[in-house]
């Protein structure tokens, strides 16, 4: 017996699954969406530093290089027509000693290749003159840099999506998927109830759970479905109120962008994410790696004393490479990589996924034959 009938299936209520969700809404046809836990973004979207990300750092042509660029320019216009609070503080990336010099003119090569807009190489004089307190000799200028409030940019997607006709169904575990030739049967566990949904087709957008899924899909090559790794990433905030008007990172290092510092709405600072690879899910924040964080952010703002950090929160961003060691961009399969008729896989969309919400829910959009 089945309980629902619709056209897409979207599992995972992330920003980029309710980008998806009010996307495929607003194209007229029937969505129902399909999150585990009680609300949306409650994993990797709403547990990051919030940055509207400009496009610098990723491999020309890759798609987290595309999508960022045109996700943050989506995000911007999208925020200021439904009211959602961006800020667009610039950043700086700087170099605090002569060696890294070189290193932000190939940063600025990239981002050019990438068509980030604005990217300015700026020495010591100017870059004192932009913020005195820094400790830095030269940066790298992204004007287009800035925040996003996440949780209020997912509300205004979910009304979207939801005014728009779709079904959003929390507390709903997507546990296996049959097809029949046409369309799938999936089992849907709310909170202990079987449902059966049929669908056309699923958009696999769970996030840490996206291999699960999709090895629960009976038409899926399951050679073609990458492993799942977790890099978990800290965050402390600070009790001084900082004295930067713009985001401050340094230099790129072991396969992530350094302990940066961003700017909440009330000016406050954060810093984060480290990386450490675990194994099994926690968001615990030791209070001992603030001396480890200090030491590093330190390096730019050294009037900032080891007592005034204090552990705030931790993420876990969704890896397919288990190390850091080489470049991770986002992976999109249809059923021309894993055979699955009507299916597309998401898997490793961590950073920049929220700035690229809105653009990946295009590039999805792009491949799917709705006729």
């Amino acid at each position: 017996m089945v309980d629902a009938e619709t056209d897409i299936l979207v599992v995972g209520a992330g920003a980029v699954g309710l980008a998806i969700t009010r996307k495929l809404a607003l194209s007229g046809a029937s969505v129902i969406l399909a999150e585990s836990n009680p609300g949306f973004g409650m994993e990797t979207s709403s547990r990051n530093s919030e940055v509207i990300h400009a496009g610098i750092y990723y491999p020309t042509g890759s798609l987290k290089a595309r999508l960022c660029v045109a996700g943050a320019a989506m995000m911007y216009d999208y925020c200021a027509d439904r009211g959602v609070t961006t800020k667009r503080h610039g950043k700086l990336i700087v170099a605090t000693e002569e060696g890294q010099i070189e290193g932000l003119a190939r940063l600025k090569d990239i981002g050019d290749a990438n068509e980030v807009p604005g990217l300015e190489l700026i020495g010591e004089e100017s870059l004192k003159a932009m913020e005195p307190e820094i400790n830095a000799i030269a940066a790298l200028h992204s004007p287009v840099t800035g925040v996003v409030d996440s949780h209020s940019y997912m509300a205004a997607l979910e009304a979207d999506a939801e005014n728009a006709g779709a079904i959003i169904a929390y507390q709903s575990r997507f546990e296996s998927a049959s097809f029949d030739g046409e369309r799938y049967m999936v089992t849907i566990d709310g909170q202990g109830e079987k449902m059966t949904l049929s669908a056309r087709h699923i958009i696999n957008a769970a996030g840490h759970g996206s291999r699960q899924v999709s090895l629960a899909i009976e038409t899926m090559n399951p050679d073609i479905v990458p492993p799942h790794y977790m890099a978990k990433g800290q965050y402390f905030v600070s009790t001084r109120k900082p004295p930067f008007r713009h985001l401050i990172y340094p230099m790129p290092s072991g396969g992530g962008l350094g302990i940066h510092l961003t700017l909440d709405s009330g000016g406050g600072a954060r810093f984060g994410p480290d990386i450490q690879w675990v194994d099994t899910p926690s968001y615990d924040v030791n209070p001992n790696d603030a001396k480890r964080f200090h030491a590093l952010i330190s390096t730019y703002w050294p009037e900032l004393q080891p007592d005034e950090l204090v552990p705030a929160w931790a993420g876990l961003r969704p890896k397919i490479i288990p190390d850091g060691s080489v470049f991770q961009d986002f992976v999109i399969t249809t059923e021309k990589d894993h055979a699955a008729p009507g299916v597309i896989a998401l898997y490793g969309i961590d950073s920049p996924g929220l700035t690229s919400s809105l653009a990946i829910a295009d590039e999805v959009a792009s491949k799917m034959d709705l006729s």
